[in-house]
């Protein structure tokens, strides 16, 4: 193994560690497997052609974030990840109530999907499509929307064809007619966000 390669393999090692650990239990099996298909897909592919289409280090650790986060939301369902415990846990004013409120863990992972997910496609769209000028920074970001959106359909087949309390729990919408809007409108925001990281880095 080259010296290069040992920071992406540490982190697909640690990436199957923490994977392993979350898989055991997971409070709802089956919206378990349904959130992992993307890991499934996603993990193989990247590791394949890792020889034909190396991302950066710093891609790298940007998607090792988000597929942990995405992780802890398919080990607890999204709607019901504790962060609210966590955190007061971690202010030290843990008070055993009840928590009331939406849950907008999915919320901040869709955010993070947008922010995370951009520094890989502007590799990908630097090496693939050299992209000049203005385009440089849109085509990153319409291409992560349009994988939002994709996402929002998919989960929308899947609650039809599933139905019953796995459909709602993937789905995840707790109630919120505009779930499916905001949630795409968070990734935007976070693809953008992430094409000013990406252009002061380039600098």
């Amino acid at each position: 193994m080259q010296s290069s390669d040992r920071y992406p393999a540490a982190l697909l090692a640690s990436f199957a560690a923490i994977w392993l650990g979350l898989a055991i239990a997971p409070w709802y099996r089956q919206d378990w497997l349904l959130e992992n298909v993307i890991v499934f897909v996603a993990v193989p592919v990247l590791a394949l052609s890792f020889r034909r289409l190396r991302f950066s280090n710093f891609a790298y650790s940007c998607l090792f974030a988000f597929l942990v986060l995405h992780e802890i939301g398919a080990h607890y369902t999204y709607s019901e990840v504790p962060w609210r415990q966590w955190l007061q846990a971690l202010a030290g004013t843990v008070d055993g109530g009840a928590e009331s409120g939406r849950n907008h863990y999915d919320r901040f992972v869709h955010f993070c999907y947008g922010l995370l997910v951009l520094p890989a496609t502007w590799d990908l769209m630097t090496a693939r499509m050299s992209p000049r000028g203005v385009w440089r920074y849109l085509m990153p970001v319409f291409f992560v929307m349009s994988h939002s959106v994709i996402y929002e359909l998919v989960e929308w087949l899947a609650a039809e064809v599933f139905g019953g309390d796995l459909g709602v729990a993937y789905l995840g919408t707790q109630g919120d007619v505009w779930d499916a809007q905001k949630d795409m409108a968070l990734a935007a925001g976070g693809a953008v966000l992430g094409t000013f990281v990406m252009a002061l880095r380039s600098r």
